[in-house]
Order: C-alpha cells, then structure tokens, then sequence
C-alpha cells in the first residue's frame, strides 16, 4: 500500500497550520510548545493523532503550503466577506453563498465550502459543548393541509446608541410540506400574534388545526381533567377564523420540532450577520427569503416545497375570507390621549380633532400607518411609518379657535415710526473699574 501521497498531505496540513500559527503569535513560534487544542482547531486532526505527531517532533521541513504558487480562484476579492463572517462564528456554507450572491460571486457552493474548511482556524473557540439530551419522543406524521405550527423567537437588536431592544419572530410552517411564514414585531403581544397568525393564513391557508405551546396568550390554564381553558379574546379568534387548536405537553417542545427547527433557522441563515434599517426593511427582506425557502426541493421529494404545498396542502386547506370582523384583529383598538395621540408599537400617532370618538382602530401595511374610526367604516389619516421616537402630528389634529376682531371703518391717517429698539447695558457693564479707588493707597 503506498501511503506517499498521503504523507504529503499530513504534511501540507501541519506546515500549514504551523505557518498560521506563526502568523498569529509571531516568528518566535516554537513547535515542541504548542497549544493541540488549537491546533486541532486550525487542522482539523484529532487531538490523539496531533499528540503522537509532537513525540515525533513534527518532522515537517520544508514543507510550507505558503511556499506554494497561488493560482487565481473564483473567490478572489470575496475572500474578506468569508473571512468576516468566520470571525462573527458563522460556518454555514449556504449563508456565505447567499451574501456573495448578493454582491456579484459567480461561483458554485463547493467552493465556498472547501475555502471554510481550510479556514476553520478563524472561528471563534468553542466555550463549551452541549450534552446529548436522548431520544424522548418519535417523529409524527400529518396529512397534507391539516397541521400547522406556530412558535415565538427572539431576537437582541443593537442599535448605534447603547440601547437596545428585542424584536419577536412569529413563526408559522406547514408540518406536512415545511412551507413556511415569519414576520418581525416589536413585542409579542397577543394582538400581534393575531396579526402573524392572520397575515400567514393569507400567505398559506387556513389549516384544521394549529398546533403550539402553552402560551399566555393562547390558554389560561388546564382543568383538572387536563383540558384547556382559552383565552377567551383567542377563543373567540379560533371561533372567528375557524379553526382548532392543540397544545403540546407542558417542557415538551419538541412536540412542534417543526417550527422550533424553524426559528432555529431564521437565526442561523436569516439572521446571521444581518443589518437592516427598520422592523419594515427586515420585514420586506424575511418575505423574499421565504420565498426563496419554499422554492427549494426537499430531501425526500425532488419538488419544490411551495409546488407541494399548492399541489396537496392546499386542497385540504380553505382560503381566508375578509370579514369586518377580521379587519378588527388587523386593526387593534387603541384610546385617544387627551392630546390626540395613539400610541401604537411604541410610538406615538396624532388623530384629527374633528374625530369625536375615545377610540379608534390602527393598522401598520409597509411603510404607511392607517388611523380608522373604531367601527372601520371612515379612514381618518394616515402617518408614515419612520420607527423615530418622536411622536408625529396630523394637519388638523387640534382646533383653531376662532375669535371677533375688529377692523378700520374709516381711513387710517395717523402715521408714526418705529426704530430698533436700544440696546440695554447688562448688569456686568454697569460697573465701571476704571474710576473705583484703590484700596491699597
């Protein structure tokens, strides 16, 4: 058996983490001292392996990989994306093929993956690793268009001041095909979740049943038998949409493993290294990778996930019908402050003065907020949605009071002038040091 060729790369490989190592801690680099735990880190060799290669001395001379000619590759000039988003831990080969699509790479996913692995040494070090929790349950499977799944994540946003905030994801996926829905929101209240859930029914259809954890904003408690008590507002949304719903065990949330697979995604791909203006920029931008996400084959089947789910799921599935009343779970009622103000997503909305009601309703679509009078039948402004803290005003939000004034009956003849007026001394000036007497005489 010849195991030359194999030697040399041994070879390539330890010359070459060698030199990087050479590069991080400098010339004065000592092979007989260093650290295996890193160097399995750059090389990819197993730590027994590189511990019987340093009894042996590491007898690699002359044998440097940056010794080698570099012949031009496909990744010039996009290397220093991947390296930047080694550096920030993400070693998913799809994420990088998608951002150097975005600025005009031309080259296929194999190369970006063989590039990572020989570029491991960037990534962050482990801190520690997570311990197997076991099977604990069985996979299940549904017929097609008769279970989705919804879940919440969360996201920490940094902004350029030092505060922060944290965005809720609402996660819906078709359990029978995957297709999927996500949309960003402010907070997770329950009016929100009834807008994801709403705005994913018109993108998927509604299913027989929804399948989620025990959320506040879903059930209040179990009986004693173990049934449910709903949330009576959510109650009256399942009775509204119709549909059903069925929780999953209490700490059991592999139950849904499909959504939860889901946001774990949305994280790891979507959310990786991404920047965006505003909730309505990443709003925009979660749409198109859904998109795109629902237009892959699947593993199983060699269709397109959004071509199955139009194919079979959506026979089972029924069309959302707007009604008034689901208008009303769009548009949330919110009370007019005393300074025609709603506040609405943490921001602050003005309302005309000549609208009389305490309440009204407010719906968000893109870029444009809509202020309706509380039965939806009168649109009375509309605001543009810029995400700033500072509370925005209508035209006509307050009154303009009216009062008599009176004017000449004959003609003015009396004339008189006016000049700028003096200017007065301040109180410093009217001190005057030079003619004070001095004290010491």
């Amino acid at each position: 058996m010849n195991n030359e060729g194999h030697g040399n790369d041994l070879q390539k490989i330890i010359a070459q983490g060698f030199d990087e190592l050479k590069h991080i801690h400098g010339e004065s680099f000592d092979p007989q001292k260093v650290n295996l735990a890193e160097l399995e880190r750059i090389t990819g060799l197993s730590r027994s392996r590189l511990r019987t290669l340093k009894k042996k001395g590491f007898d690699m001379a002359g044998t440097s990989a940056r010794s080698m000619p570099q012949k031009p590759t496909v990744l010039d000039g996009y290397t220093d994306i991947i390296d930047d988003l080694l550096s920030q831990g993400v070693s998913n080969s799809s994420v990088c093929f998608d951002r150097l699509k975005e600025v005009g790479y031309t080259g296929g996913l194999t190369t970006i993956k063989t590039y990572i692995s020989r570029h491991r040494y960037l990534l962050p070090p482990k801190r520690h690793s997570v311990s197997p929790q076991g099977n604990r349950g069985r996979r299940y499977v549904t017929d097609p268009g008769e279970v989705f799944q919804m879940d919440w994540g969360f996201v920490n946003v940094h902004t350029d001041t030092d505060k922060g905030y944290q965005a809720a994801c609402f996660a819906m996926v078709c359990h029978h095909c995957g297709a999927c829905y996500i949309e960003f929101f402010p907070n997770a209240k329950q009016e929100n979740l009834f807008i994801g859930m709403l705005h994913g029914f018109i993108k998927l259809g509604v299913p027989k049943t929804v399948l989620t954890d025990n959320m506040k904003s879903v059930v209040i408690r179990r009986d004693a038998e173990g049934h449910p008590i709903w949330q009576k507002d959510y109650e009256a949304f399942m009775d509204t949409v119709g549909f059903f719903t069925k929780l999953c065990r209490p700490r059991h949330p592999f139950t849904k493993g499909k959504v939860e697979r889901l946001v774990r995604y949305v994280k790891e791909n979507f959310l990786c290294a991404r920047t965006f203006g505003d909730l309505t920029d990443l709003n925009y931008e979660a749409e198109r990778w859904c998109s795109l996400r629902n237009m892959r084959h699947t593993q199983a089947v060699d269709i397109p996930i959004a071509e199955i789910h139009k194919t079979k799921c959506s026979n089972a599935l029924h069309e959302l019908i707007r009604t008034e009343d689901i208008d009303r779970y769009l548009s949330p009622e919110r009370i007019i402050s005393f300074d025609g103000f709603v506040s609405f997503e943490g921001r602050r909305y003005g309302v005309p003065y000549r609208y009389t009601g305490k309440t009204c309703r407010v719906k968000r679509e893109g870029y444009t907020l809509y202020v309706y009078s509380a039965d939806l039948k009168e649109l009375l402004t509309t605001h543009d949605v810029t995400w700033s803290k500072r509370a925005q005003s209508c035209d006509d939000q307050y009154e303009i009071m009216e009062q008599p004034e009176e004017f000449p009956s004959q003609k003015v003849t009396t004339d008189i002038r006016q000049t700028e007026p003096l200017e007065k001394p301040t109180g410093f000036e009217k001190f005057n040091f030079d003619r004070e007497e001095l004290w010491d005489e």
